[in-house]
């Protein structure tokens, strides 16, 4: 049997209606007690679970992103399992057709994740970009590579990882 005590503190009862203000707020005062019953408290938030960073901070470019520049050529960009952010800017040049792809690979099978392409062989099309920014996740045997298939088709890709392939985030760099 749970056992009470009076609790006589202006500066928790102040406390209290300030978060709590539906639970007495501005108005009449509320007694508060301590009990010895034990009540478990689930906390579920970020910070709970371990980690320190909100999401988008976690995923933050650092020394430990990499840059790819690929133009008229094949690029593997990663080949270690996990979890990976990939941003970056495909740039189409004044081509009468070409592409630029990012893929899975699995040294037998291509698996497209992006593509880029102009396709009319007839018609340049005017200069343009489009930005790209999204997560992969590569098992073993897997590798993330992309292709330019001209000068005037280029890719600059940057990748992270932000999780190991059990699911453990990696924070940026030097991160404490």
């Amino acid at each position: 049997m749970a056992q009470e005590f009076p609790i006589n503190s202006s500066t928790i009862e102040s406390k209290i209606n300030q978060l709590l203000p539906s639970q007495g707020g501005k108005g009449a005062g509320i007694d508060f007690s301590a009990s010895t019953m034990v009540i478990p408290i689930v906390d579920l938030t970020e910070s709970a679970e371990g980690s320190s960073l909100r999401l988008d901070l976690q995923t933050a470019m650092d020394f430990a992103t990499d840059f790819n520049f690929v133009s008229n050529a094949t690029a593997t960009l990663v080949a270690t399992t996990g979890f990976y952010r990939v941003f970056g800017v495909s740039v189409r040049g004044n081509v009468a057709s070409g592409s630029n792809i990012i893929f899975l690979d699995d040294g037998s099978t291509q698996k497209t994740i992006y593509s880029d392409r102009h396709a009319n062989n007839s018609v340049s099309i005017a200069p343009n970009s489009t930005q790209f920014d999204f997560i992969t996740f590569l098992s073993a045997g897997i590798s993330l590579k992309a292709t330019s298939s001209s000068n005037v088709m280029n890719l600059s890709v940057s990748t992270r990882q932000i999780a190991d392939i059990s699911g453990n985030l990696v924070n940026p760099l030097n991160f404490t």
